[in-house]
């Protein structure tokens, strides 16, 4: 039979009894609680004080009874061993004393009434936080690769997308596909975007900057709402394709027809046009950084063996000394060096024969200028992209 004593001893909760009008309810309450955890805080400490003095009693009787041992072993210092012997017959009493005062306490325990703070304790206790856990940043080196590994596996799917037109078919393709939902498609249709419009391919430029708008709005409605863009794609068409309630319906192009929503529209017609706007920069620089690099590359290969460009040579030397390299007339070239100042003439001719855009003839060993040991002599070698001529 089941016994239901023990619930006739339990302390009503601090704030159930009713009270008159005439007194604060709040204070009296707050009163009657402050009041029960003292008791009780009261009686633990109590309970504290008496197992501590009982340890201590057990602690000092267990060194007493050592020390009576190694007395009777060494059969010495009878007057010593009686006295320890009354003090652990005193300290055995008072370790009694102390085990009755801790019995009473426990029955005292076991008759006070329950109260909301005793009537049960937490069998266990768990708390359980779905966090996602933080991703590390990925290094430059993890980007570049992945992006590799992605598009060396998708580019064929990542094309087909970029060249889709209607909302439908670009919605039910990424259902069909969605590990193309990704920042990696988006980069590689940027990319291919640029890569149109160096071609001078600028209509499907234009339609491939549309796609990579949609990727980048759908990835941004993710970032926006943190989940996964494969989980809210549909969530974009549906935006951008249903007609608001707010406003009247109007014509729009083919491309865009049953849109409606026109504050979202609108944004994703400025981002496009943006867009568009930046891969013209881009491939403008790209083209404005081939060329130099060409431009480059051929002066490199048109330095002669002073290191100097033929073509700036011919550029910086005096209108009659353009004329005689335009006309290749060798004995007008010596007739107008012998006119100009000597020192002057000597810098423009060297400069002639460290572009390689004149050589002395080998059998003089002389430089480009008339000196006072002879005349120099000059043969006509090739003339180069039509601004100067060399001679051998």
């Amino acid at each position: 039979m089941v016994d239901y004593s023990v619930w006739d001893h339990i302390e009503v909760s601090d704030d159930e009894d009713e009270t008159h009008p005439n007194i604060d309810t709040a204070s009296l309450f707050r009163w009657r609680h402050q009041a029960r955890v003292e008791r009780m805080e009261q009686f633990q400490k109590e309970k504290e004080e008496l197992d501590k003095g009982c340890r201590e009693c057990k602690r000092k009787l267990a060194e007493c009874q050592k020390k009576m041992k190694e007395l009777e072993v060494t059969e010495s210092g009878r007057g010593e061993l009686e006295k320890l012997q009354a003090e652990a017959q005193q300290l055995r009493n008072e370790e009694k004393s102390w085990e009755n005062k801790l019995e009473e306490l426990k029955k005292k325990e076991k008759n006070m009434p329950w109260n909301v703070d005793t009537l049960s304790k937490d069998g266990f206790s768990k708390s359980v936080f779905n966090v996602k856990p933080e991703e590390k940043e990925e290094t430059e080196e993890q980007k570049e690769k992945k992006h590799k590994t992605f598009v060396e596996r998708y580019e064929k799917q990542i094309k087909h997308f970029g060249m889709l037109r209607r909302w439908d078919d670009s919605q039910k393709y990424l259902s069909d596909n969605p590990h193309l939902v990704c920042e990696e498609t988006a980069n590689y249709l940027v990319i291919w975007c640029i890569d149109l419009e160096v071609e001078e391919k600028h209509a499907l430029m234009e339609q491939v900057a549309h796609q990579t708008i949609v990727m980048q709005f759908i990835l941004e409605l993710a970032k926006s709402l943190k989940v996964d863009p494969r989980a809210c794609f549909r969530q974009f068409f549906t935006k951008i394709k249903e007609p608001s309630p707010a406003q009247p319906p109007r014509f729009l192009p083919p491309r865009f027809a049953q849109t409606a929503d026109q504050q979202y529209m609108e944004g994703f017609n400025d981002e496009l046009d943006a867009f568009k706007e930046r891969v013209r920069g881009r491939a403008k620089a790209r083209i404005e950084k081939a060329m130099k690099e060409y431009e480059e590359e051929e002066r490199q290969k048109r330095l002669g063996p002073g290191g100097l460009d033929p073509v700036e040579v011919y550029e910086s030397l005096p209108p009659e000394l353009q004329k005689c390299f335009d006309v290749k007339d060798v004995q007008m070239l010596q007739d107008t060096i012998s006119k100009m100042d000597p020192t002057e003439a000597k810098y423009h001719m060297q400069r002639c024969i460290d572009s390689g855009l004149w050589v002395p003839n080998a059998k003089t060993g002389e430089g480009a200028e008339k000196g006072g040991g002879g005349e120099a002599v000059y043969e006509e070698i090739p003339k180069e992209n039509g601004n100067g001529e060399k001679g051998d």
